[in-house]
């Protein structure tokens, strides 16, 4: 084998790797949307075709859903691009957690699911008042704006990650503030009705 080819798929084979370790999110066989087009185009398609629901029928549903299955859209407003691209972004931060949805408009139903029944779990003192922290300080006072099933998946993951990762109030506060899924520009809890 001639040494030159060798060296040429050594050369490619790293490149390749390298790609992978830098954009691949670690949840799914989908790369991260880090060219802006791409995620414009996955913005169109999650704001113009969702099947997320705020009512409670949704929420039962998600027990249900097969593999592979998605949660998808916003539940109250509609989705803001600027906004979109705000939390897609920052949440990035928690890229290596694989529980934290890396986008809050396109969630694993498999992930949602297991986030859900952990809704129950008892907190010692110290966790908590973390919760609480997040309780009071969220943009919504809570993981949503209404108890749907995002208020039960977001408070499950909350409980899981203050119990397995130590996250503080603060942190469950950034965690919900970039994963709100009502739609509209963040500030829903702030809308006039």
């Amino acid at each position: 084998m001639n040494l030159r080819f060798l060296i040429l798929v050594l050369s490619v084979t790293v490149l390749l790797l390298g790609y992978l370790a830098i954009f691949w999110d670690g949840q799914s066989s989908r790369f991260s949307f880090d060219n802006r087009d791409s995620l414009r185009s996955k913005f169109e398609v999650l704001a113009s075709s969702g099947n997320s629901s705020c009512s409670a029928n949704f929420t039962d549903s998600i027990n249900s859903m097969r593999g592979g299955d998605r949660l998808q859209g916003s539940c109250c407003s509609s989705m803001s691009w600027h906004r979109y691209k705000e939390q897609v972004n920052g949440l990035r931060k928690y890229k290596k957690i694989k529980e934290i949805p890396t986008d809050p408009y396109d969630i694993d139903a498999r992930l949602a699911k297991e986030m859900k029944s952990h809704y129950n779990d008892k907190l010692n003192a110290g966790q908590q008042k973390a919760y609480d922290f997040a309780m009071q300080n969220s943009d919504e006072k809570g993981p949503c704006c209404c108890k749907c099933w995002r208020w039960y998946v977001y408070g499950g993951l909350a409980k899981y990650l203050i119990q397995n990762y130590d996250f503080t109030g603060e942190q469950i506060t950034e965690v919900w503030n970039l994963s709100d899924g009502c739609g509209g520009e963040g500030d829903h809890v702030n809308h006039a009705t």
